[in-house]
């Protein structure tokens, strides 16, 4: 059974497909998972970094983070500190908790036509 948080992710990117405004350049950077010591410092030097947000969000001039979890779910150390450097460096962020709450964020930032049903 795959988890909450991954089923949520894989519905606001339909969301983000589907109802994304024109010109919206979204990616979720692959940076989780195990990884082979050599493999793991091999993308460390290539600038992976812990606690990527799971959304980076592009539209109009204009960059966004969004970290989504699971209802109940807490950010990490690394993610919150994360957020707090793009936060300083102009980035707008969020985290949301369950998948109504980020297609309510997405809104608010103009990011989606319509309004989720």
């Amino acid at each position: 059974m795959r988890r909450p948080e991954q089923q949520a992710h894989q519905a606001l990117v339909m969301h983000l497909r589907q109802r994304g405004v024109p010109g919206l350049v979204f990616l979720h950077p692959a940076n989780g998972g195990w990884r082979r010591p050599v493999e793991a410092a091999i993308f460390k030097s290539l600038g992976v970094r812990a606690g990527a947000p799971d959304l980076l969000i592009y539209y109009a001039g204009r960059s966004y983070a969004l970290e989504l979890k699971a209802p109940g779910g807490k950010a990490t150390e690394n993610q919150l500190k994360f957020l707090d450097d793009l936060d300083a460096a102009g980035v707008i962020t969020c985290i949301s908790e369950g998948l109504d709450a980020a297609l309510s964020v997405l809104e608010a930032w103009g990011l989606l036509r319509g309004v989720a049903v």
